[in-house]
């Protein structure tokens, strides 16, 4: 039997792949790491420590009897979930470099999850919301631009966070964007946003830039206080602040713009394909999810104007009108 450090290099090669071959975030790897870590610990929980890394041996009852520890543990479904990701990703990993034949957490099942439909801004509070910004100041130009921006693009705050000034073409309105796996696409925006960011650029930005120090370019389109770029927890309370001075009553992320950029464009006709591609989705499934939010904002229209929604349908006497 080889020693336990001499096994634990496969996790180390894993990892290393994640990072450089999949060019996963280190966050990423990171959670990665941890929850084979946890896997790991089981498997010496079960054999001993000399056997934790004893790859070979672990079998899909094996994989069965990690789940049920899991389970036991009181763990969410999705954190159940994740971590049976990181195991299959582990196996795969070791079944390309040849350390096992198969890979036993294939056959395996993730703990069926319940759709959560992502929170979606009604019209009305979209409206109030991109109009909370003063535009007499810098900041709520820089503001409003943000938010409009978020809204026409659908970017994630990641994308959001690391864009320059030269990523944007007015004259083809359209951003050429580096999303997760460094794959880059193509988003477009329309004429609200394009006037906001422009007069941030030209009444707004300028302001910030003269309150920086030092001699450097600064290339960021989005700029705090001191003239740097405004960093995500920045762009964070942004939105905090303009929802706090708005009738929202419910918790907005600026993640909640981008899905209700998706299912806005979803209710208006856009087809799910091109929707997939203007949010980066790697999976038509991911983008699906829209299709739930927009079904249940119509169940939710029907019921709220139908006059005979909360009835059942019929008259008084049961027939049936047709």
């Amino acid at each position: 039997m080889e020693p336990q450090v001499g096994r634990s290099l496969d996790v180390d090669g894993f990892l290393r792949y994640l990072t450089n071959a999949r060019r996963l975030s280190a966050r990423t790897a990171e959670a990665y790491a941890q929850d084979l870590v946890g896997f790991c610990d089981f498997l010496a929980h079960q054999w001993g420590e000399e056997r934790a890394y004893d790859w070979a041996a672990v079998g899909y009852p094996v994989i069965r009897r990690y789940l049920a520890h899991l389970s036991r543990q009181a763990y969410a479904k999705t954190t159940i979930a994740r971590k049976l990701s990181a195991v299959r990703a582990l196996f795969r990993f070791l079944v390309d470099e040849g350390v096992v034949d198969a890979n036993p957490a294939e056959l395996a099942s993730a703990p069926k999850q319940a759709l959560h439909l992502p929170e979606v801004l009604h019209d009305y509070e979209l409206e109030e919301l991109l109009e909370a910004p003063d535009l007499t100041e810098p900041a709520g130009l820089r503001d409003r631009a943000l938010l409009e921006l978020f809204y026409a693009t659908g970017l994630r705050l990641s994308e959001m966070h690391g864009l320059n000034v030269q990523d944007l073409d007015f004259e083809g309105k359209q951003i050429r964007v580096v999303g997760k796996r460094n794959k880059e696409r193509v988003v477009f925006f329309g004429g609200a946003a394009d006037e906001a960011v422009r007069a941030y650029l030209e009444g707004g930005r300028p302001a910030f830039l003269a309150k920086r120090r030092g001699s450097d370019e600064e290339p960021a389109l989005w700029l705090n206080r001191f003239g740097r770029r405004l960093s995500r927890r920045g762009m964070e309370r942004v939105v905090d602040k303009h929802i706090l001075a708005t009738a929202v009553a419910h918790r907005i992320s600026p993640h909640a713009l981008r899905h209700t950029f998706a299912t806005h464009l979803l209710d208006n006709g856009a087809d799910l394909r091109a929707i997939q591609e203007l949010l980066g989705h790697e999976s038509l499934a991911t983008t699906g999810i829209y299709t739930h939010v927009t079904a249940e904002r119509l169940r939710s229209s029907y019921e709220h104007a139908h006059p005979l929604s909360s009835m059942g349908g019929g008259d008084d006497n049961g027939e049936d009108k047709g």
